[in-house]
C-alpha cells in the first residue's frame, strides 16, 4: 500500500503491472479491493494499473473537509500527477464515475479513457420516500449492518466465491470511526452539475452496466443515454448487476480490455 498525500488527508492506493497506466476507483461504501480480479488481468495485459481507496474508505483516511464528486475528481488528478503525469485511463464504479467524468472534463490533458461501471452520472428521478428510507436505514446503530447487508443485494446472478470474506472485511473497515460518516456523506450528496460536464471530456468512454443492476429502473436505458452524452459506446453484461466486473469478471474484463487496447492503438 502506498499513500498519496493532499490538503485534507491522504489517500491510499496500490499498483500493479507495468505499461500505459489505468486507475481503478470503487463506488462510495467500498473498498480498492473491489478490483481484485480486474487489476491483475491489466497487468497480465501490459498496463499499470492502480487502484485507489475513496476519501474516508479503506485504508485512506477519515474527516475530509468535503466527500463530493467534484473532490473524488480532484483527488484522481493529484494521483496521476503523483504516478507521473498520465494520461491515465480512469474506472470508475457508481458514484466513482462522476468524479471520473469531472477529472476528465476538467483536465483533458491527463485522462485518454474513461470506463464507467454501474455509472450514477445523469440526474436520477426524485425519489422521495426512498431518500427518506435510505436515511432512516443508514442512520441508526444498524447502519454498517444494513449497508452491507445491501451491498449483498446488488449481485443478481452470482457472487464471488470469497463473497463472505470480502463482505466481512468491509463491514469491518465501515465499522472504524469515521468511515460511515463519508459514505453517509456521499450517499446524500447533490451534484446533477455534474452530468453538464458531458460536452466537455474528450475521452474516449466505455459504459459497462449489468443489465440487471438494481440500482436503475431501466439499466440499458441508462448505460445508453449516458454514452450518447459522451459519445461513446456500451458494454451490456447480461444478468449482471451492479458490480459486472466481481459478478461475471470474465466477461467483463474481455469488454474492458477490448475498449483499452483501442484507445492504447490510437494513441
Amino acid at each position: 500500500m502506498k499513500e498519496l498525500a493532499i490538503d485534507g488527508g491522504t489517500l491510499a492506493y496500490e499498483e500493479q503491472g507495468s505499461g500505459p497506466l489505468v486507475v481503478l476507483v470503487p463506488g462510495l461504501g467500498d473498498l480498492r479491493q473491489e478490483y481484485r480480479f480486474l487489476a491483475p488481468r491489466l497487468a497480465e495485459a501490459g498496463y499499470r494499473a492502480v487502484s485507489v481507496d475513496l476519501r474516508g474508505h479503506g485504508e485512506s483516511s477519515v474527516g475530509w473537509p468535503s466527500y463530493s464528486r467534484k473532490a473524488l475528481g480532484s483527488d484522481l488528478l493529484a494521483l496521476i500527477d503523483q504516478l507521473g503525469g498520465g494520461p491515465a485511463i480512469l474506472v470508475g464504479n457508481s458514484f466513482a464515475a462522476a468524479g471520473a467524468v469531472w477529472a476528465a472534463a476538467e483536465r483533458p490533458g491527463a485522462v485518454d479513457g474513461l470506463v464507467l461501471i454501474g455509472p450514477f452520472v445523469l440526474p436520477q428521478p426524485p425519489r422521495p420516500a426512498l431518500r427518506l428510507l435510505m436515511r432512516a436505514l443508514f442512520s441508526g446503530p444498524w447502519k454498517v449492518a444494513a449497508w452491507t447487508w445491501y451491498f449483498g443485494t446488488l449481485f443478481p446472478a452470482r457472487k464471488p466465491d470469497d463473497f463472505a470474506a470480502y463482505r466481512a472485511a468491509l463491514r469491518a473497515n465501515l465499522a472504524e470511526p469515521g468511515r460511515f460518516e463519508a459514505v453517509r456523506s456521499m450517499l446524500l450528496s447533490d451534484e446533477p452539475e455534474i452530468a453538464e460536464r458531458l460536452g466537455d471530456v474528450e475521452a474516449p468512454t466505455l459504459v459497462v452496466m449489468g443489465t440487471e443492476d438494481p440500482d436503475f429502473g431501466d439499466p440499458a436505458d441508462e448505460a445508453r443515454r449516458l454514452a450518447a452524452g459522451l459519445r461513446g459506446e456500451v458494454a451490456l453484461v447480461q444478468g449482471a448487476g451492479h458490480y459486472p466486473h466481481s459478478e461475471m469478471p470474465g466477461e467483463t474484463s474481455a469488454s474492458i480490455l477490448d475498449f483499452l487496447a483501442r484507445v492504447r492503438h490510437a494513441a
